[in-house]
């Protein structure tokens, strides 16, 4: 049985590279190495979230936030085990308080 997790992102897109950047209130900052034109930013937030939790790329949506910094990710997980492992890696990337904050079931 599939398992979802919504995560909330602080995107900043036009960064040297891609990748996550610690906390950003109750959200993971991901840095983006795209410009913030054309969906640009949107599918390097997409194709980044896809290689990060090892996940096909139709099982990433982007659920709210396509023309907003803050912006809200569906991951698809094809068990709890693959779910908690993902919490525990966003954990580590936020580095500080706050974690369990930004998922909702």
């Amino acid at each position: 049985m599939p398992s979802m997790l919504v995560l909330s992102i602080h995107a900043t897109p036009g960064a040297r590279r891609t990748g996550p950047a610690g906390a950003h209130g109750a959200a993971l900052r991901v840095r983006l190495a795209a410009p913030p034109v054309d969906g640009k930013a949107n599918a390097a937030l997409l194709a980044w979230a896809a290689q990060a939790f090892a996940l096909p790329r139709a099982r990433v949506q982007l659920l709210a936030g396509a023309a907003a910094r803050r912006k809200r990710l569906g991951l698809e997980f094809a068990s709890e085990q693959e779910l908690a492992r993902a919490r525990e890696q966003v954990a580590v990337w936020m580095r500080q308080g706050g974690a369990d904050e930004i998922f909702k079931e």
